[in-house]
């Protein structure tokens, strides 16, 4: 039995709402809020067949019970929802994301690191169904005030979740114009210890770095830099969570990776894109835990709106992009433009490389967790991005359960949560998304919202399943 401190809070939680459902005084109490979805087809997030004509009782905030609807009826004086024909989930979480970096069609900028502008993601990510965005790097100091605040209902939207600055390389990644406070850059061991030590103060969620050399045009990290960062970030214990603090790491070829798990990385934050991943690597992958984060959009999103896919078309795509950059990648400037970029070759191997690469490490037992760097650039659309991952997820030959798994409980797992939400199980929050259709027919079928609700509370959201429709793939 795992006792870790995470998992025995997760035990008395779970215990603690059993025993307040087992109480008839408690129930009538709180009857007023309690809400049962009834004859509902639910997908858990653990991986498991779905349950045919399921019952969820949530209480407020937290999951009552869930079960098969014969032995799990709806409480006395519960308020009932009828979600015959429905299918319910987790809500979806992105454990690679960015906030306040770009604005509407604006590209990264430092200006636009502000409360209204990370609000407004926040929002968007939340109306779409994606409940928790891990911030992986290109914090200010200010968003753990707004974390704070998120904690007492001061800060609406998805929960936050922050990496702190990270620690990226001078003249090199990562390549955006940013506040002095909102990455360090250092160019030595001493450098990287202090830096390491002072994000670690402020309790960060985890710890970014970035490791690639952006396809030869800038220096990449040296080993001494990570690995004194990888150490330093194990050595400060984490009061807050009950844990050393992990460390995530952007990185592009095998070579970079597998020297990072050897040094000890905790998780893997974008795919092998140069070659083929091969034994080696699966093996240092499994031996260590380590968690692998494919971000198949990022790559995808580098060329595909030139060709004007039907899902470009679709109003759950276009209620996400701005006007006005949507207008521009529909011209045959853009697309023009795009075909004569000499990365765009680049672009669309490593997402094919991408692709194969994981389904090789999910068919081979890695954890693989969604991300997708959605808000890193304009064209990476929070919210939007999430769902387009889970359907490049199948695209590369994962099941849909299989994705799901990825987009909930791997997803929470590697943010640092798993025992609080990221599956529907009795006790923890209740996080989840009602579907107008059932994603195990087909993927897109996430896209069909009909409610969103986020720690008890109902969503509305920002296309609506009678407005939304399935593109053609």
């Amino acid at each position: 039995m795992n006792t870790s401190p995470r998992n025995l809070l997760a035990c008395f939680s779970t215990i603690a709402w059993l025993a307040a459902a087992a109480s008839p005084v408690s129930r009538a109490a709180d009857a007023a809020s309690v809400t049962a979805f009834t004859h509902a087809r639910l997908i858990d997030g653990n991986g498991g067949p779905a349950l045919e004509n399921a019952t969820l009782v949530i209480d407020a905030s937290r999951i009552l019970a869930v079960g098969p609807a014969a032995t799990t009826p709806a409480p006395a004086g519960a308020t009932v929802i009828d979600a015959h024909g429905q299918t319910i989930m987790p809500g979806l979480l992105t454990a690679h994301s960015h906030l306040g970096v770009s604005k509407g069609a604006a590209g990264p900028a430092p200006e636009n690191y502000s409360r209204e502008n990370v609000a407004a993601q926040l929002l968007q990510y939340e109306s779409y169904g994606v409940l928790g965005v891990m911030s992986l790097g290109l914090n200010r100091d200010e968003a753990y005030t707004w974390r704070d605040e998120q904690k007492v209902g001061k800060f609406e939207g998805a929960d936050m979740f922050l990496a702190d600055r990270g620690i990226g390389v001078v003249s090199g990644a990562p390549p955006f114009p940013l506040k002095i406070d909102q990455v360090y850059r250092p160019t030595n061991a001493d450098e990287a210890r202090a830096a390491v030590t002072e994000s670690a103060a402020r309790h960060p969620d985890l710890l970014k770095i970035w490791v690639d050399d952006l396809f030869g045009s800038a220096p990449k990290m040296a080993p001494e830099i990570y690995q004194t960062a990888i150490n330093t970030a194990h050595a400060a214990f984490d009061e807050a969570h009950k844990h050393n603090l992990r460390v995530a790491a952007h990185v592009f070829y095998l070579a970079d990776a597998k020297a990072l798990v050897k040094a000890g990385l905790d998780v893997i934050a974008h795919s092998v894109r140069d070659v083929p991943v091969d034994a080696e690597f699966i093996a240092l992958l499994k031996e260590k835990a380590v968690p692998y984060i494919p971000t198949l959009t990022l790559d995808e999103a580098q060329f595909i709106y030139a060709e004007h896919p039907a899902f470009m078309d679709d109003p759950f795509f276009v209620q996400a992009v701005d006007p006005g950059l949507l207008a521009s990648w529909l011209t045959p400037e853009y697309a023009s433009k795009m075909a004569a970029n000499p990365n765009t070759p680049k672009n669309k191997a490593a997402s094919e490389t991408g692709r194969k690469n994981v389904k090789t490490l999910h068919d081979a037992g890695v954890t693989i967790a969604l991300g997708t760097d959605s808000g890193a650039l304009p064209t990476r659309v929070q919210g939007w991005f999430e769902h387009r991952e889970l359907q490049l997820l199948v695209a590369a030959g994962l099941k849909p359960m299989d994705a799901i798994v990825c987009a909930t409980r791997n997803a929470a797992q590697v943010i640092g949560v798993g025992a609080d939400r990221g599956t529907l199980e009795p006790g923890k929050r209740a996080d989840f998304l009602v579907l107008a259709a059932n994603p195990l027919d087909d993927i897109r079928n996430t896209t069909k919202l009909v409610a969103i609700y986020h720690t008890g509370k109902k969503i509305e959201p920002r296309v609506k399943a009678d407005d939304a429709k399935v593109a053609a793939k």
